[in-house]
C-alpha cells in the first residue's frame, strides 16, 4: 500500500468511534434534506478528486455482479455466461456473484478499467456516498472510507456540516 492509503486507514481508524456515533445519531433523527446536503458534498469532493491516482476500491473490494452486469460484461468480452462466470466470478456465503481475486482482473497498470463503459453498477455507484436513503448505507460507508480517500472526506465533511438535533 503506499503512503497515502496508509495514512487513509489510519485515519478511518481513529475517527471510527467518532463516525459510528455521528452515523447512530443520524439513523434515530434523520435530517431534512439530507440526500441533498451529501449529494452536494459528494459533488464537490469528486469535483476535485482523480480516481485514477487511487483506484484502491478496484485492488482491494470486489463488486458484487447483478445478472445484468454478467450478461452485459460477457457481450461486451464476447464470452458466453458460462465462460465469463468461470472465469472470473465465484459464488460468496451471500450467495452473491463477486470476482474470484483481487485486484479485479479488469483493471490495469495504469489503474483504467478495461470494462469501464460496462462496469459492474456496484462500480458504477461506488462509493455510494450520492445515492437515495443516505441514512440506510451508513454500515458500508463505515467500511468504505477505509478504502475511498473521497468517501472519507465526503463523511468528514458531512460531521462538519450536517448538523444533527
Amino acid at each position: 500500500m503506499n503512503t497515502s492509503l496508509d495514512i487513509l486507514h489510519k485515519r478511518a481508524k481513529e475517527t471510527q468511534k467518532e463516525t459510528q456515533k455521528y452515523f447512530q445519531r443520524l439513523k434515530k433523527r434523520v435530517p431534512k434534506k439530507l440526500d441533498e446536503q451529501v449529494g452536494a458534498i459528494h459533488d464537490e469532493v469528486f469535483a476535485n478528486t482523480d480516481c485514477l491516482t487511487c483506484a484502491n476500491c478496484c485492488k482491494t473490494t470486489g463488486p458484487m455482479f447483478t445478472p445484468k452486469d454478467v450478461e452485459r460484461i460477457a457481450k461486451y468480452l464476447k464470452m458466453s455466461l458460462y465462460d465469463f462466470e468461470s472465469q472470473y466470478l465465484t459464488t460468496d456465503e451471500d450467495n452473491h456473484q463477486v470476482l474470484q481475486q483481487l485486484p479485479c482482473s479488469f483493471l490495469g497498470a495504469d489503474n483504467h478499467c478495461s470494462i469501464y463503459d460496462v462496469r459492474p453498477k456496484a462500480c458504477r455507484e461506488f462509493p455510494h456516498t450520492d445515492r437515495k436513503k443516505f441514512h440506510q448505507l451508513t454500515e458500508l460507508t463505515l467500511k468504505n472510507v477505509a478504502v475511498c480517500p473521497a468517501a472519507f472526506d465526503i463523511v468528514e465533511k458531512m460531521k462538519a456540516r450536517v448538523a444533527l438535533r
